[in-house]
C-alpha cells in the first residue's frame, strides 16, 4: 500500500514570483481584491474543512446526503474504466464516497494548490483504494495544466468538481474555466459538478459569517499568509471580516474590511487603506438551474442529469462535454 510520501506528485504549484504579482496588482486596483484561490495554504485548508462541518454552513451536509442518495447513480452515469480528475480536492471525503461506487476507474488526478493537504488526502485515497493508480498534482486549477502519464488508457476522461467552488468564478470566468476543461475531457467526456442555488438571504449569510468566527479567522489566514511567505506587515487586528448578500449580482462576498486608515508593506511596497475600505477576497454565486444550464452550454457542456436534496439548496449535475 502507498503512503503519502511514497505518491509521485507532480509539482506545478504557482512560485513566490506570481503570488507577489497577483497580490499586488489586486492591492493597487481602484477596489482592492485579492485572488480566492490564496486562502487555501495548509492551515486555510484546515480551517475550510472545519467550515465544512459548521451548523450553519449547509453545503457539503447537503452535497454529501446527494451523494450517499444517488452516488451508484453518478458513477453509472459515469462508466467504467474512466479516468476520475479531481478540481481542488481538499480532503477528498466526497471522492471516497464516489470512487467507491465507480467500475475499476483507470485513474485517480487530484489536482489541489495546497501541497501538503493534497498529499495528506491522496495517501489516504491510496491505502482505501491500493490497486487504484494515484497520481496527484500540485497545481492553481483555474490554468491549464498537463495531465502527468497514465498506467493505462482510460475508457473516458470524467472531471470531478464538488463543493460549490464553481461558484467563486464570475460568470465569464467560469465559462472560461468549464471550457478549460471541457477541452481536457474531450468530446465525449463528462464533468460532475457540485453548484449551489439561490435560496434566501438568512440562509446564506450565516453559512459565511458563522458564530463561532472560523470563517472569519479562514478569511484573516489569506493576511497571515501573505506576511509569512511575501514578508508583508499586515495587523490582523486592523482588519475584520465581513460576509454579505449581493442580490443583484446573485453572489455572497467575503471581504476584510479596514479597521482604521492604516498601510501595510508588500515585497517592498507600501498599500494604504482608509478607514472602512475592504479587500474583496472571495464571491459564491447560486444560481439557478437554467441559469447554469445556459452558462455550461456556452462553455461546451450539455447538462445530461441533475440531482437535488428535498430543499433543493443544492445540487450535483453531470455534463458531457460536446
Amino acid at each position: 500500500m502507498a503512503a503519502a510520501a511514497e505518491l509521485d506528485l507532480h509539482d506545478l504549484a504557482p512560485a513566490r514570483e506570481r503570488l507577489l504579482a497577483d497580490v499586488l496588482a489586486g492591492l493597487r486596483a481602484p477596489r482592492k481584491s485579492l485572488p480566492c484561490k490564496y486562502l487555501y495554504d495548509e492551515r486555510g485548508s484546515e480551517l475550510f474543512e472545519r467550515i465544512c462541518a459548521l451548523p450553519e454552513y449547509y453545503p457539503t451536509r447537503t452535497e454529501l446526503s446527494i451523494l450517499r442518495a444517488c452516488g451508484r447513480a453518478m458513477a453509472a452515469a459515469l462508466g467504467p474504466g474512466c479516468l476520475l480528475v479531481e478540481y481542488g480536492s481538499g480532503s477528498a471525503v466526497k471522492t471516497r464516497l464516489l470512487l467507491d461506487r465507480l467500475e475499476a476507474p483507470a485513474a485517480y488526478v487530484p489536482v489541489d494548490i495546497s501541497r501538503e493537504h493534497l498529499l495528506r488526502a491522496s495517501g489516504a485515497i491510496s491505502r482505501r483504494h491500493p490497486s487504484l493508480p494515484v497520481l496527484p498534482v500540485c497545481a492553481d486549477f483555474t490554468e491549464p495544466f498537463d495531465l502527468p502519464a497514465l498506467p493505462r488508457a482510460p475508457r473516458r476522461r470524467a472531471a470531478y468538481f464538488p463543493g460549490s467552488t464553481i461558484g467563486n468564478f464570475a460568470p465569464e470566468e467560469a465559462r472560461k474555466f468549464l471550457a478549460q476543461v471541457a477541452a481536457l475531457c474531450g468530446t465525449g467526456g463528462a464533468l460532475l459538478v457540485g453548484v449551489d442555488l439561490r435560496k434566501p438571504r438568512e440562509v446564506l449569510e450565516p453559512a459565511y459569517d458563522d458564530a463561532l468566527g472560523v470563517t472569519a479567522e479562514f478569511n484573516l489566514n489569506l493576511l497571515r499568509r501573505l506576511n509569512r511567505e511575501l514578508g508583508a506587515d499586515f495587523a490582523l487586528d486592523g482588519f475584520a471580516h465581513r460576509a454579505l448578500w449581493n442580490e443583484r449580482e446573485s453572489r455572497i462576498e467575503m471581504h476584510l474590511v479596514s479597521r482604521r486608515r492604516q498601510e501595510a508593506r508588500v515585497g517592498g511596497h507600501r498599500i494604504r487603506f482608509a478607514a472602512g475600505e475592504s479587500i474583496h477576497t472571495e464571491n459564491s454565486y447560486k444560481y439557478e438551474l437554467p441559469r447554469f444550464a445556459a452558462l455550461a452550454r456556452s462553455a461546451g457542456f450539455e447538462v445530461e442529469r441533475v440531482w437535488t436534496d428535498a430543499r433543493a439548496l443544492f445540487s450535483v449535475q453531470l455534463l458531457q462535454a460536446l
